[in-house]
Formats: C-alpha cells, structure tokens, sequence
C-alpha cells in the first residue's frame, strides 16, 4: 500500500520549516547520488517507530501578490487535498491568534486527522500556554520545540495513531497496474483514451484504492492490467495550476501503487526541468519505467529525427538509461499499439530473479575483467553475491569492507549484471555488506 502523507500547515512563522526538516532529519529517504536526479524540497519521506510516510512542507509554497489571509487558505487546501494526517503548526510564544482560528476553520471542514503541534514550548513554565489551544476544537495540543527537537516523539505518536489502515490489495498478483505521470499537457489521459479506444477516461471507483485515484481495468491481447491515471487524481483549481510543483505531489500515490510506471513526455515540447523531478521520483520509487514520448505526430522528421530525440533522452535522463523509449501519438494511435509490450516486458524484468551461482560467475569474471579499487593501501574484497529481492531486483554483495565499493565500481558491477541478464525497463540495487 503506499505511504501516508503528512502536511505541516500553519500560519506564516510559526516554524513549520524547521520542523518538517527535524522530522525528515537523519530518517530522509532520497535519492541515491546519481547524476541527471533533481529534487524538490517542498517533499521528502520520514519514518517513526518503523512506519514511514510521505511529508509536505507547505511553507515552501511560493505564492505571490496575494494578500495574507488569501495565502493562509491556499496553502491549507492544497495540504487538505494531499494529506492522510494534518500537523496545524502554532506559536506557544504568540498564543492563540485569528490566524490560527482562520486555518482551523478550513481544516476543521476537511473532516480529516488533524494534530495541533504548539512550537517554541522550550521550557515546562510556557505549559501554560498551551489551554488556549484546546478551542481550536483538535483535542489535546502537542507541545514541542524545533529550535531544540523536544516533543517530536509525542507529536509523531499521535500522527501515526491518525494513519489510514492498511486495506488488502484489491488486485491479483497476476495483474499488471501501471501508471502514467509527467507535468500537464502531455496528454496523458489522451494516451489513457487511445489505449481504452474510448473518446474519453471510464473511471471505475474500486474500493480499496487511495482516495481520489482513478483505476481503470483494461484488457490487451487476452492479458488484463490496472491504468492508474493521475491526471483526474486531485481537483482542478487556479492554485493547482499555478504551483506546478503539485505535479509531482499528485503522482506520489500513483507511482508507489503502480508495478510499471510511464514517463510522458511531450514531443512537440522537448524535455524541461520538471519531466526530470517527476521521473526522478519513479526511479527512487524502484519502480520499472518505460519512457513515452507523446504528440510525435506533431513533431517535423526526418530519417535521423527519431534517433536524435532518443540521445536527448539519454542525455537528460541520466539515471534512466535502462528505460526503453516508446514514441508514438496518442491523437492518431499510431505506435500506440508497441506501448503495451514494453509494459510486459519492464515487468517481467522487474520481476527477474537470477540463480545465485550464475550471478557469482558474473561477478568474478567483472572482477577478473577490472579489478577491485583500493583506498589508502586497502583492496576492496568481494566474496559473494546473492539476490535477496525483486520489484526491483535487489542484490547483496559480501565484502570486506563496504565503504571501500565506490560509486563507480558499483556502477561497473550493475552494467556487467545487465549485461548477463538484461534487466531493461528496471532499475536494479546493489547492496554492500560486510561479510560476518
């Protein structure tokens, strides 16, 4: 099931910045280091007592020209919209002011989980302040300190108390669902209509799902799928289209529901920034990837039109070079039909599991093809390696000391293992570990 997602609201200066950064802390779930991957700071992952979510700072809303109660209220229906459990951030120093009770308001509507989080309580004599806050009508207040990450603990106990029950999987395992994400305009529910072969979206209201998701069951060829389309996931609104950030927010859930993920992207346009950001989040995602380049019949050609745009790709999308290209036109249909193999086949791979003898033969002949690095007169030992995962493929390898598998040799290893097994349309990891 995928993660809950928690938003911190509040007024302007409360703190709700140097929270959401003590709550990510140490626990943060980015990216690894690898080149071409954009993040976006107004969205990271936390964990308390095993259980993890997804987190959203809506101070980082750039919202301009706007007058003060105006931003108030944007800023907490976009975190209404997103949010499982709502952290209503105040000032224990200011008290309770007609802010605060203008966002309890809006939140007190939502009908959703709502914890009140009282910052800058730095010593035991400001309890008293807290009274004040029990009229906001959210039970009792939680007092805390993000200057010195005291009451984070029981704040975090209460919000994970508020999390969604897990629901069973309402889908058999045989079933392939994927998803289609990237910034608007690049037709994704067009791509959804011409597979369904439908003038428009058939959304089918499953029980189970997550919230505003639209699931679409879907036949090919015999084999059934799940269309999970983010492009109806979450109202329409000027805020939304002018924070195009939310983008990617909107496409978490559907990404972490989905087995295959396709990257849309809008040839007439070419590649910006954002295709980028909302990319990075389905390779962090682990999840299998087939990037698919729409409105190609829009685009002026020639023989070596195809090629080109591919290296573009290549070049941009540095951490998907496993990805197969698909380009087509959602408008016309043609190529549509070569979409839904490469679905097949980036699932099947993200899927592989490898015999374990096999995978060592290939790990020692990559040694013996490139030896082990060595780090201030150490060498890097490798011993053996074994899958320990699938979706994505997961191997460990056994050394004798972790810190000396550099990133380039690790990236050495993944491309022989590709080599030998193929693996395209998903990621791979590779794990160092001491051998005991």
């Amino acid at each position: 099931m995928p993660k809950p997602t928690v938003a911190i609201v509040g007024r302007p200066n409360v703190g709700k910045s140097t929270i959401f950064n003590r709550i990510v802390g140490e626990r943060i779930s980015i990216v690894e280091d690898v080149p071409g991957v954009t993040r976006d700071r107004i969205y990271s992952s936390g964990e308390w007592l095993n259980q993890y979510f997804n987190i959203i700072d809506t101070g980082g809303i750039e919202i301009s020209d706007a007058p003060f109660m105006t931003q108030i209220r944007e800023q907490a229906e976009i975190a209404i919209d997103e949010a499982d459990v709502i952290i209503f951030m105040t000032n224990g120093r200011e008290g309770l002011t007609s802010a605060d009770e203008e966002v309890a308001k809006i939140l007190y509507r939502s009908k959703k989980p709502v914890v009140v989080a009282v910052n800058k309580v730095d010593n035991p004599d400001m309890r008293d302040t807290l009274y004040d806050f029990y009229a906001l009508g959210f039970g009792e207040p939680i007092p805390i300190s993000g200057s010195h990450g005291l009451g984070l603990g029981d704040l975090l106990d209460f919000v994970i108390e508020n999390f969604p029950k897990d629901e069973e999987e309402e889908y058999d395992e045989d079933i392939i669902k994927f998803s289609l994400i990237g910034r608007p305009n690049v037709g994704k529910s067009s791509l959804v209509n011409a597979l369904l072969g439908e003038d428009r979206v058939i959304v089918s209201d499953i029980a189970g799902t997550t919230r505003d998701a639209i699931d679409t069951p879907y036949s090919y060829d015999g084999k059934d799928y799940v269309i999970i389309d983010t492009a109806g996931m979450r109202k329409k609104g000027k805020v939304y289209e002018t924070t195009e950030k939310y983008s990617v927010l909107r496409a978490l859930r559907a990404i972490e529901r989905s087995d295959v993920v396709l990257v849309v992207i809008n040839g007439e346009e070419g590649i910006i920034e954002q295709d980028k950001k909302i990319a990075g989040y389905a390779h962090e995602a682990g999840r299998a990837i087939v990037i698919v380049v729409n409105k190609w019949d829009a685009v002026e050609k020639d023989e070596k039109t195809m090629k080109e745009f591919e290296q573009k790709i290549r070049d941009h999308f540095l951490f998907l070079d496993y990805a197969p290209i698909v380009f087509l036109s959602a408008k016309t249909k043609k190529r549509v039909h070569t979409l839904i193999p490469k679905i097949d086949m980036a699932s099947e791979n993200h899927s592989m599991r490898v015999v374990t003898t096999v995978l060592n033969d290939v790990i020692m002949d990559a040694v013996a093809m490139n030896p082990t690095p060595t780090d201030k007169g150490q060498r890097l030992k490798i011993y053996y390696a074994t899958q320990v995962a699938v979706k994505p493929p997961t191997f460990v390898i056994f050394v004798n000391d972790p810190e000396l598998l550099h990133f380039s040799y690790k990236r050495f290893l993944e491309n022989r293992i590709r080599d030998a097994f193929g693996f395209e349309g998903t990621p791979i990891k590779l794990i160092a570990r001491p051998r005991k």
